[in-house]
C-alpha cells in the first residue's frame, strides 16, 4: 500500500488526518454516496505523509519556523513578507522523487479509465495530527484545468506553498494552532467542465433564516469561483424538502440573476491568470442555469449529504459541458445557524429617523448598524480600518478574512447571498450590504453611513447616522395561548423567519402585496396583452415578463411561488389565502390596469371582491388566481392551503364563486379544500347560517365591518374619530356572527388590529370563543401577551 496516496474509494470521514478536512469529505462521499447515484468526480489524495516527508527531505521545518518566528504578531505590519519568504522557500523545494513517482502513477491510472487526455483539479486540504477538527476552510489554494505530469506537480508544489499564504498564516495564528503542526493533503481529481456550463453552491437551509425545510441553491455561468467571490448576480432557487421526498413539485422559487461575465479558462498559457471572464451573451442572461429537473436532482443530492453526515451542508456543484452531468465538487457542515436548532431571542429593529438612501443591496443578517465607512481597495490597506468602522469595498475574499473580523458592517459592489462576504458576515454576526454596484463610488471615505437590513431582503446604506430603537424579546418561555395566534402576512420574504417564531399559522396572506411588488402587471393585461392600447404599458410588460412567451403563465408562476414560499415556511400547519381584494383604483393603478377598469365614485363599497370573479370585467384573472392555487395545493402537495372569498355580499353571490372556482378546477372539499368567507358586511353576519351552509368557516374582517356598520368611510379623516372596533354596535355584530358560527360548527377568527391595541378588545373576543386571532408581524407577541392576559381572567372569573 503506497503511504504517500489515497484513492477517494479508499478515503473516509476518519482519514482527517491524512488527507485533510477537504479530501475527507470528498472520500467519504465517494465511497457512501455514488452508490446512491450521487455524481462525485473520480480522483485520489495526496497524503500528510508525502507533505512531512517533502519538509524533511528539503530540511524545511527549522527554516520555515525561523521565518515565522519572526512574525509581528501585534500590528501583523510585516505578515505578507512573512508569507512571501516561507511560500519562496517551498517553491524553490524539490519533492521527493518517489513521491513524484506515486503521484504520476495514480494520475496515469485515473487517466486509463477515461482513454483520452482528462483535465485536472488540483486541490488543497489541510490538516494537523492533533487538530482533526480543524477544517481551515478557504485558507489554500486549489488550481484548476490542470493537463499533463509537468503541469501536475507543479500544481502540487504551489499547493503545498499555499499553506503560507498571508491568511492561512493569519487564521492559525487566530485559532492558536502550530505553524508546524499543520500539513497539508492534496486532492487530484477529475475537473468538471463548468466553463462550458454552470456551476456554483447551495445549503441544506436557508443561509440567512436557518430554516431547515428548504434546500437553497445558487449559481451561475462558467465556473464557480465568480459565484464564490460575489462577482455575478446569481440564479436563486429554494426547493421544498418534503415536496422532494414526496414526489411533488418542489421548486419553491426561481429568480433569475444577471449573471453579466462568465468565467472560463485561458486558452493561452502564458496569460497572467489561468482563468478569464467574458460578457455573458444577452440571451444567456435571461436564461436559468438549470432546467426544473437539474434542480431538483441537485437538491436531492444535497438532501441525501445531509441525512448521511446528520447535520445542515454547505455544498458546491458543477456540470460539466461535455457530458451535461452533474456533479457535487464539494461539501463541509454549515457552521452559522446548524448549532441554533431553536430560538431563544428576539430583536426587532425599528427606524425612526433616516436620511437620504447612499446605495441598497442584498441584505445578509436582520440587523442595523452605524460608523465611519472605510473605502478600501484590497486587503493591503488594512491598517485603515478600524475596530467598529464600516468596510466599503469592490468584492471580498478570503485574503479579506483576517479584516472583515474588525468590521461593524460590509458593503460591497460585487456579490449574493452565496458570496465570500455574505457567509463570514453572517460567521462573525456582522451586518452587510452586498452586492450595490456602486457602493465604492458612492460612499466617501471617512463619511459616517448607515447599514441598515432590517426592511426585507433588500439592504439599505443611509446617509449619516440613523437613529433607530431595538427590542430584545426572550422567547424561552413563552407558550402560545389556547385561543389560536396566526400572522396577517402581505410580504413573502419574512415568512420564513416569522415561521420560526411561535404562532400557529397564517389567518390571512393577502393577494394584493404580491400582485402589488412581484408581479406589478394587470392580470387582464396579460389576458389581453396582444390588446393592450397603452404602448408604454405594453413596453414595460412586455420587459417584465422577458423569458414567458405566456404572458399568462408569468402571472400563474410568479403567485405560485410567493403563495408557496409562505405554505411552506409555515406547513403543516394552516395558510388561509384571501383571493385578491384590490379595488377599482388599486388595480387601475397595476400595469396596463386602466383600460380595464371602470372609474367608481366609492370603490370602497364597489366593484371589488367576490362581484368581480364572476363578472365578465375580471373573470379571466379570476382564472389565472385559481390556477396559482392549483399548483401550490396540488402540483406541490401543500395542501395546507385554504382559500377565503373576500367581500361576499349574498349567498347567491357565494354560491357562484364557488361555482366558477368548481369550473377552474377548485372543488371545495376535493383534496382537503376548505373555502372560507370574509364576514365584512352586515349581510354576513345576518344570514350567517346560510353562509354557513355553503363555506368551511369564517374570517371576521373589522375594518370593513366596523365602517359598514357605523356607516362611515374609513378612509375619510373627517369622521376617522368615529371609527371605532369597540362600539357597541359593532362588537354586538362580532358577537353575534362568532355565536352562529360556532352553532354551525364552522370555525371563526378575526384579522386586525383591535386585539393587540386593546386588553379589552381582545377580553371581549376570548369571552365570545372566537377560535383564532391574526395579528401583523410586529404586533404579534404584544397582541399574544392580551389574549393570556385575557384567558387567565376568563378562568378566573369562572372560579369566582
Amino acid at each position: 500500500m503506497d503511504p504517500y496516496i489515497k484513492k477517494f474509494s479508499e478515503i473516509s470521514i476518519g482519514d482527517l488526518v491524512e488527507t485533510g478536512g477537504k479530501n475527507a469529505s470528498l472520500g467519504e462521499m465517494f465511497t457512501q454516496l455514488t452508490s446512491k447515484g450521487v455524481n462525485i468526480p473520480d480522483g485520489f489524495a495526496v497524503t500528510s505523509t508525502a507533505y512531512w516527508y517533502f519538509i524533511e527531505r528539503n530540511e524545511l521545518r527549522k527554516k520555515l519556523t525561523d521565518v515565522l518566528s519572526s512574525l509581528d504578531t501585534v500590528s501583523f505590519a510585516n505578515l505578507s513578507d512573512v508569507g512571501a519568504k516561507c511560500r519562496g522557500l517551498i517553491l524553490n523545494a524539490h519533492i521527493p522523487d518517489d513521491v513524484q513517482q506515486s503521484i504520476l502513477e495514480f494520475y496515469h491510472a485515473l487517466k486509463g479509465k477515461y482513454n483520452r487526455e482528462i483535465e485536472l483539479a488540483v486541490r488543497s486540504s489541510a490538516t494537523a495530527e492533533d487538530l482533526a477538527n480543524a477544517s481551515f476552510a478557504g485558507q489554500q489554494e486549489s488550481y484548476l484545468n490542470i493537463k499533463g505530469e509537468k503541469e501536475l506537480l507543479d500544481a502540487c508544489l504551489r499547493c503545498y506553498a499555499s499553506l503560507f499564504t498571508d491568511r492561512a498564516i493569519k487564521y492559525r495564528f487566530d485559532h492558536q494552532f502550530e505553524h508546524m503542526k499543520v500539513a497539508l493533503s492534496i486532492g487530484i481529481q477529475t475537473m468538471v467542465r463548468s466553463d462550458l456550463a454552470s456551476a456554483g453552491v447551495g445549503f441544506t437551509l436557508d443561509p440567512e433564516t436557518g430554516f431547515r425545510n428548504v434546500v437553497y441553491l445558487t449559481g451561475s455561468w462558467g465556473l464557480g469561483e465568480n459565484v464564490v467571490q460575489g462577482a455575478v448576480n446569481t440564479d436563486e432557487f429554494y426547493i421544498f424538502k418534503p415536496a422532494l421526498k414526496n414526489g411533488k413539485k418542489s421548486i419553491l422559487s426561481r429568480k433569475l440573476g444577471n449573471k453579466a461575465i462568465t468565467m472560463v479558462y485561458a486558452t493561452d498559457k502564458n496569460s497572467v491568470s489561468p482563468t478569464l471572464n467574458l460578457q455573458t451573451p444577452e440571451e444567456k442572461r435571461k436564461q436559468f442555469i438549470l432546467t426544473e429537473k437539474e434542480i431538483e436532482q441537485l437538491a436531492k443530492w444535497f438532501v441525501l449529504i445531509e441525512e448521511h453526515y446528520q447535520k445542515p451542508m454547505d455544498i458546491e456543484w458543477a456540470k460539466d459541458g461535455i457530458s451535461n452531468e452533474l456533479y457535487i465538487v464539494q461539501a463541509r457542515p454549515e457552521t452559522v445557524h446548524s448549532q441554533n436548532t431553536k430560538r431563544t431571542l428576539l430583536k426587532e429593529y425599528t427606524i425612526t429617523e433616516k436620511k437620504p438612501i447612499l446605495t441598497k443591496g442584498v441584505a445578509i443578517g436582520k440587523k442595523i448598524a452605524t460608523g465611519i465607512a472605510r473605502v478600501l481597495n484590497s486587503p493591503s490597506e488594512s491598517e485603515k480600518l478600524k475596530e467598529g468602522e464600516v468596510l466599503v469595498t469592490g468584492i471580498t475574499n478570503p485574503d479579506w478574512d483576517p479584516i472583515l473580523k474588525k468590521a461593524a458592517a460590509i458593503i460591497t459592489d460585487k456579490g449574493g447571498r452565496t458570496s465570500h462576504a455574505a457567509i463570514v458576515a453572517r460567521e462573525v454576526g456582522a451586518v452587510a450590504v452586498v452586492g450595490t454596484a456602486n457602493a465604492t463610488s458612492l460612499i466617501k471615505d471617512g463619511e459616517i453611513v448607515t447599514v441598515s437590513c432590517i426592511e426585507g431582503n433588500e439592504g439599505f446604506v443611509y446617509e449619516g447616522a440613523a437613529k433607530w430603537e431595538e427590542k430584545v424579546t426572550d422567547l424561552t418561555n413563552i407558550e402560545l395561548p389556547d385561543t389560536s395566534t396566526m400572522y396577517i402576512l402581505g410580504d413573502p420574504e419574512k415568512a420564513f423567519e416569522l415561521a420560526m417564531l411561535p404562532n400557529n399559522g397564517v389567518g390571512l396572506l393577502r393577494l394584493e402585496f404580491i400582485v402589488n411588488n412581484s408581479i406589478k402587471a394587470h392580470p387582464m393585461a396579460l389576458v389581453h396583452f396582444d390588446d393592450l392600447k397603452d404602448e408604454k404599458a405594453k413596453k414595460e410588460i412586455a420587459e417584465l415578463t422577458a423569458g414567458y412567451e405566456d404572458k399568462e403563465k408569468y402571472f400563474v408562476e410568479k403567485l405560485a411561488e410567493a403563495i408557496a414560499i409562505v405554505a411552506a415556511a409555515f406547513y403543516p400547519k394552516d395558510v388561509i389565502v384571501r383571493m385578491s381584494d384590490f379595488k377599482t383604483n388599486e388595480y387601475a393603478n397595476l400595469l396596463g390596469g386602466k383600460q380595464f377598469e371602470p372609474k367608481e365614485e366609492n370603490p370602497m363599497i364597489g366593484f371589488r371582491g367576490a362581484s368581480r370573479y364572476y363578472n365578465e370585467r375580471y373573470r379571466e384573472g379570476f382564472r389565472l388566481e385559481c390556477e396559482a392555487m392549483k399548483v401550490v395545493r396540488n402540483e406541490m402537495g401543500l395542501d395546507n392551503i385554504k382559500l377565503m372569498i373576500p367581500f361576499c355580499r349574498t349567498v347567491e353571490e357565494g354560491k357562484k364563486v364557488l361555482d366558477i372556482m368548481s369550473q377552474y378546477g377548485l372543488h371545495r372539499g376535493e383534496n382537503n379544500l376548505e373555502v372560507y368567507v370574509m364576514a365584512e358586511i352586515p349581510s354576513n353576519v345576518i344570514l350567517a347560517e346560510e353562509f354557513a351552509e355553503i363555506f368551511d368557516g369564517f374570517s371576521i374582517g373589522s375594518n370593513d365591518l366596523t365602517q359598514l356598520t357605523l356607516g362611515l368611510d374609513r378612509d375619510s379623516s373627517i369622521v376617522q374619530e368615529l371609527f371605532d372596533e369597540n362600539n357597541l354596535a359593532v362588537k354586538r355584530m362580532i358577537e353575534m356572527v362568532i355565536t352562529k358560527a360556532k352553532a354551525a360548527g364552522r370555525k371563526i377568527g378575526i384579522c386586525g388590529q383591535g386585539p393587540s391595541d386593546s386588553e379589552s378588545f381582545a377580553q371581549f373576543l376570548v369571552e365570545a370563543h372566537i377560535d383564532s386571532i391574526s395579528f401583523n408581524p410586529d404586533a404579534m407577541l404584544h397582541g399574544m401577551e392580551n389574549i393570556k392576559k385575557a384567558e387567565y381572567n376568563l378562568v378566573m372569573g369562572k372560579i369566582v
